[in-house]
């Protein structure tokens, strides 16, 4: 079974990873892994307002993930896999990636205006070497009618 890994989070661009993962997955009898990160939090002398703030950047994520997976469900009518993970978001994916030999491609978008964000700039580069899996980008530019046909 081909598994497809998604960042989730509030850009564009991962929308139309989510998108493109979830109709490759339908197409191939797959699975899309979902990985909502919740970044590090500056940090407050008090100890309390630290963890309220945690506690509402983590129920964020999970929200943000929530609301993938049905979008998943609806395209190819097969339950993700979710995980929320807090900390480095590269060390984040790395070490999912390490977790789960299973994972078939690293599916990242990429914006349509400027330069790529940091995610698709390091796995797109530096980074490259090292992945375990393909690493599929999907335009920015690309319409959901285009991700459909080329998914």
């Amino acid at each position: 079974m081909r598994v497809y890994l998604v960042i989730v989070d509030e850009s564009v661009e991962a929308g139309s990873a989510l998108r493109f993962a979830a109709r490759r997955a339908a197409g191939t009898n797959g699975i899309v892994h979902l990985l909502a990160l919740v970044p590090k939090q500056p940090f407050h002398a008090f100890s309390a307002i630290q963890a309220t703030i945690e506690e509402e950047a983590r129920a964020r994520a999970e929200t943000l993930a929530t609301a993938a997976a049905a979008e998943v469900m609806a395209i190819g009518g097969r339950m993700p896999i979710i995980a929320v993970r807090h900390g480095d978001d590269l060390r984040i994916i790395r070490d999912y990636l390490h977790e789960h030999p299973e994972v078939a491609a690293l599916v990242l978008g990429a914006g349509a205006d400027g330069a790529p964000g940091p995610l698709v700039s390091h796995f797109a580069g530096a980074g490259l070497g090292n992945l375990p899996c393909p690493l599929f980008i999907v335009p920015g530019g690309l319409s959901d009618e285009d991700i459909d046909r080329l998914s």
